[in-house]
């Protein structure tokens, strides 16, 4: 199945995968082993890891057909992604309902509720794009954003430490 991301007319070519380990190895990722039954870890290839909260809806995607994950599909829940732009080429991206967030190399954690994705980057920088509109920002380390789906402007802001805590608790850091 093909779905069009309206991101510079990237096209995500799906692959079923969850927190089946068999299925993650497919896709170049192993799952780590379970820390706590609060999170799993993907390590997709070196330069790439994701950390994926328990009872995440998501999908690994491989849009350029290549045999490597360049974008997860996030429906609910929360994910910590760690790309280092010197070993992993094209970027990567996280689509969720509301918002395509992508980087070439960074740390940022997303977060797909329900109506709303929040997105925190914590080293870097990440293009944050508003699917409903086109919108986009660009948001640096320690900055957030709060996407809809309607029609309300992007505000890029400095997330306080509360906040911050909250949501790296839900990943383990």
């Amino acid at each position: 199945m093909n779905q069009t991301t309206g991101f510079l007319g990237a096209v995500v070519v799906l692959c079923a995968v969850g927190a089946d380990s068999a299925l993650a190895q497919t896709t170049g990722c192993s799952l780590r082993p379970a820390v706590s039954a609060q999170r799993q870890t993907l390590n997709c290839e070196p330069g790439l890891s994701i950390t994926i909260e328990r009872g995440a809806s998501y999908q690994l995607t491989d849009r350029n057909r290549d045999g490597r994950v360049d974008a997860i599909v996030l429906n609910s829940k929360a994910a910590l992604v760690d790309v280092d732009s010197g070993r992993i080429r094209g970027g990567f991206e996280v689509v969720t309902p509301q918002a395509i967030a992508a980087v070439r190399g960074t740390r940022w954690a997303v977060d797909a509720q329900r109506g709303k994705t929040s997105v925190l980057v914590l080293r870097g920088r990440v293009a944050v794009n508003k699917i409903s509109t086109g919108e986009g920002v660009t948001l640096g380390q320690g900055q957030g954003v709060d996407v809809d789906r309607g029609r309300s402007p992007l505000s890029v802001t400095r997330w306080g430490q509360p906040r911050i805590n909250a949501l790296m608790g839900r990943l383990g850091q």
